[in-house]
């Protein structure tokens, strides 16, 4: 079944030609069926790169779902024109009185910075409350898991020594897990940040179950156990080439940068990447969307 997203959107051509199966909005309210309602507050500063990665691997499911995107009104990103935000983001204000199935919160390139000194932070603060009662299941990546877990569990983010890039091996805690059907014991993800969270404080505090870990890049996939709030530091979305774009904008702004660990063959930034987490990357969307939105959402909000 296909995502349902709004016409004339830049990253629909992209996804027909990648054959990913999507349906604009007047075509998808002739059909009989009660679509997902997923709302994605993107955070990104590049926002319709991160359009195209996510939708990418919600239209890989068997779900029909209904797209709608976010922005914050405390803030308005500068790399991406106002005409874009205008025609196919709203605010929190414009749909606070709705119920959505689920919810994905992205990254931002802000974890230099303590959470109460970020602009948006009281708004997101309140969309992150409201999230607990209007939305079934809420997916949280990278800087959004930090915030999460800040947020909802009083787990404060801790500065690295220097920036974590790369591709790493994560080990399960437990395959019967419905978020895990199908992972592998071993898996590889990448990574793309200056901060962590403790693996010790999430093991501790009984809310919480921690999933997957890496014993060089740390915890990976966290639950609430609920199973409200599902939190992954990574980057499980990026395309192959992410990681190298991110690299030689750090080269060229003359910064001290690593090589991407286990990316480049050989470690020779002139070679081209590889992904080698994509298929993990599918199934944590598809079971997310499978078992934590669909299986659990009310088929009429009350």
């Amino acid at each position: 079944m296909p995502i349902n997203i709004p016409r004339h959107l830049p990253a629909g051509e992209l996804l027909k030609e990648e054959k990913i199966f999507i349906m604009e909005e007047d075509r998808a309210t002739t059909q009989d069926i009660r679509p997902l309602n997923i709302i994605i507050l993107n955070l990104m500063p590049e926002k319709e790169r991160t359009e195209l990665q996510l939708l990418r691997l919600l239209g890989n499911t068997p779900l029909q779902v209904n797209m709608n995107f976010l922005n914050t009104a405390t803030y308005e990103s500068k790399n991406v024109s106002k005409n874009h935000l205008e025609e196919f983001y709203t605010t929190f204000e414009h749909i606070k009185h709705r119920r959505f199935d689920g919810m994905i919160i992205t990254g931002a390139p802000i974890e230099h910075m303590p959470f109460e000194e970020v602009i948006y932070w009281e708004e997101l603060k309140q969309i992150m409350d409201w999230s607990k009662t209007n939305v079934t299941s809420v997916l949280h990546i990278c800087w959004g898991a930090q915030a999460a877990l800040y947020h909802h569990y009083g787990i404060d983010k801790y500065d690295l020594p220097k920036k974590l890039s790369g591709v790493y091996s994560h080990s399960l805690t437990d395959s019967t897990v419905k978020l895990a059907r199908g992972f592998n014991d071993v898996f590889a993800a990448p990574h793309s940040r200056y901060t962590s969270v403790s693996v010790e404080e999430i093991e501790q505090d009984p809310r919480l179950q921690l999933l997957a870990v890496s014993e060089d890049a740390g915890a990976f996939i966290v639950l609430s156990k609920d199973e409200k709030h599902i939190m992954v530091t990574g980057h499980l979305e990026y395309d192959a080439t992410t990681l190298a774009e991110e690299y030689e904008r750090d080269v060229q702004k003359g910064l001290e940068i690593d090589v991407p660990a286990n990316y480049f063959p050989n470690d020779d930034p002139a070679r081209q990447p590889m992904n080698t987490w994509r298929s993990h990357t599918h199934l944590l969307f598809s079971n997310w969307l499978n078992y934590y939105v669909y299986q659990e959402t009310p088929f009429v909000w009350e």
